[in-house]
C-alpha cells in the first residue's frame, strides 16, 4: 500500500545509485521472470560476444542486452526486422539509469513487418531483373570526375571527403545534397541523382563551367536501425539506381546492413569510406606506375641510342679507313687468283697422265678389240651355218611347195591332182598328189 506523507514532512533524500538500486529490486520483484516479443532494431555485436539491441512494436520500445554466455547459445543470427521472443529479466542499467531488458534465451517469432516488406519488394524487383549480375558494370580506374550523393549534416560526408582527399585530391567531386533520412528522403534523392544522371550524360565539349564530367556516383549514408535506412528500401530510388548512365556505388550503413539500393547499385561497399576508396585508387599507386613506366622508357631509349651509336662507330670504321678495305679485297683476290691457278695446273697434270696412259695402253687394248669382234664374228658366223635349212634336207627331209614356191606344210593343203615341187639336199623333184592322207 501507498504510503502517504503527512503534509510538511520530508521526502527522503536518496543517492542516485541507491535509488537506481532499489527501481532495479523493485522491478525485478514485480516482473521477473519476463517473455516479451517484439522486432529488432539496432542489433550490433561488440567484439567481447556481447549483443545489444532494442525490441519495438508499435505501441514502444524497449532496450535489451544479450550477454556472450547467451549469445553463443544462439541457433541463427538475428538480424533488424525479425519478429522474435525473448526470455530474461528486467533491469536498470545504473551507470546511465536507463531500463533494460536481459536476454536469456531467443527465438524466431517470425518477421517483422518492415523485413517482410523489404523481402517482398526485394522479391519483385529480382524477377523484374534489377538485380542481374549481367547489368553490373566495372568501375573506371581513374574517374575524370566523382559524383556523390548524401547529407550535408551527415557523417557519411566526412568520411568521403577525407578519403577522396587522402587518396586522389586531383579529381574533383561533385555533391548534390539529398536528405537520407525519413519520409522525404526517397523522393529527395532520386531528384539528387536525376540532377547528377544529367551531368553524366552532357555530350564532351558541353559541359558546364566548373562542372567535370561525371564518371562514377557514389550513394552514401552512415550506419543505424532498419528505421533509419528504410529509405533505401524505397521502390523509385531502386528504379532510379538502375538507369544511371555511369557506374554507381552504394555505401549505405555498416558491413552487415543491406537495402534494396545495395542490390541495385553497380557495387555495393560495406561502408561509406569503403565506396570512396573502391573508385578511388590511391594517387601514390598512380605516381609509383608513372615512375615505373617512365624508368622503362627511359632504359628503352638508351638502349636504342647505344646500339644506334654502336652501329655509327662501325659505319664511320669502314668509311674512315678505305685503303685497309681495298687492301683486304686485293688480298683476298690474290688468293683466289692463286687457287685458280693451281687448280689449272692440277687439272693439266691429270689430263696429262690420262694421256700418257692411253698412249701406253692403246695397242695392247686395240688388240683386245680386235680379238674380241672377231670371236664374236666368228660366233654369228656359226649361229647362221646352223640355221642353213639344206642342213636339214641333208638328214632326209624335203621342202614341199606348189608350183609357185608357196610352201606346203599340211596334208589339208594338197588335193589329189595337185603338182607339187619336192626341194632335196642335191636336187629337186616333180611330184603329182595322187591322195592325201592325214595322220
Amino acid at each position: 500500500m501507498r504510503e502517504v506523507l503527512a503534509p510538511g514532512a520530508t521526502p527522503q533524500v536518496w543517492a542516485v545509485g541507491a535509488l537506481c538500486r532499489a527501481i532495479a529490486d523493485a522491478l525485478e520483484a514485480r516482473f521477473n521472470p519476463v517473455a516479451v516479443r517484439g522486432e529488432i532494431t539496432g542489433f550490433s555485436r561488440a567484439s567481447s560476444g556481447h549483443c545489444y539491441f532494442s525490441i519495438k512494436d508499435a505501441q514502444g520500445q524497449l532496450r535489451c542486452a544479450m550477454f556472450r554466455r547467451a549469445a553463443s547459445l544462439l541457433d541463427f543470427a538475428p538480424r533488424d526486422g525479425e519478429l522474435v521472443e525473448l526470455r530474461g529479466r528486467i533491469s536498470v542499467y545504473e551507470a546511465r539509469g536507463d531500463l533494460q531488458f536481459i536476454v536469456e534465451s531467443m527465438q524466431r517469432a517470425g518477421q517483422g513487418a518492415l523485413f517482410e516488406q523489404f523481402l517482398r519488394l526485394k522479391a519483385q524487383l529480382d524477377a523484374e531483373g534489377l538485380f542481374d549480375a549481367a547489368r553490373k558494370r566495372a568501375l573506371p580506374l581513374q574517374p575524370r570526375g566523382i559524383g556523390l550523393v548524401t547529407s550535408l549534416g551527415a557523417a557519411a560526408l566526412h568520411d568521403v571527403v577525407t578519403a577522396l582527399r587522402r587518396r586522389v585530391p586531383h579529381i574533383p567531386v561533385v555533391l548534390v545534397p539529398a536528405q537520407v533520412q525519413g519520409a522525404a528522403a526517397a523522393p529527395s534523392m532520386v531528384a539528387a541523382l536525376s540532377t547528377l544522371y544529367a551531368l553524366a550524360q552532357t555530350p564532351p565539349g558541353a559541359e558546364r563551367v566548373g562542372v567535370p564530367p561525371i564518371d562514377v556516383i557514389l550513394l552514401v549514408r552512415g550506419g543505424g536501425s532498419i528505421e533509419d535506412l528504410w529509405a533505401f528500401n524505397d521502390e523509385q530510388l531502386a528504379r532510379t539506381l538502375v538507369q544511371s548512365p555511369v557506374p554507381l556505388v552504394s555505401g549505405v550503413g555498416h558491413e552487415t546492413d543491406f537495402t534494396i539500393a545495395d542490390f541495385c547499385a553497380d557495387l555495393r561497399a560495406p561502408t561509406p569510406t569503403a565506396a570512396a576508396e573502391l573508385v578511388a585508387q590511391p594517387r601514390a599507386v598512380w605516381l609509383g606506375a608513372l615512375d615505373l613506366l617512365e624508368g622503362r622508357i627511359t632504359q628503352g631509349l638508351q638502349r636504342q641510342l647505344d646500339q644506334r651509336a654502336q652501329r655509327l662507330d662501325q659505319a664511320a670504321a669502314r668509311l674512315g679507313r678505305p685503303s685497309g678495305r681495298v687492301a683486304s679485297q686485293q688480298l683476298q683476290l690474290a688468293r683466289l687468283a692463286q687457287r685458280m691457278r693451281q687448280g689449272v695446273l692440277l687439272k693439266l697434270q691429270h689430263l696429262r697422265h690420262d694421256q700418257k696412259a692411253l698412249e701406253a695402253d692403246f695397242p695392247a687394248r686395240w688388240q683386245r678389240r680386235l680379238t674380241q669382234q672377231a670371236e664374236r664374228l666368228d660366233r654369228v658366223a656359226l649361229r647362221l651355218e646352223l640355221l642353213d635349212p639344206r642342213l636339214v634336207l641333208q638328214r632326209g627331209y624335203a621342202l614341199l611347195t606348189d608350183t609357185i614356191g608357196h610352201p606346203v606344210t599340211s596334208a589339208r593343203q594338197a588335193r589329189p591332182g595337185d603338182a607339187l615341187r619336192a626341194a632335196l639336199a642335191d636336187g629337186v623333184v616333180d611330184v603329182t598328189v595322187s591322195q592325201p592322207r592325214l595322220i
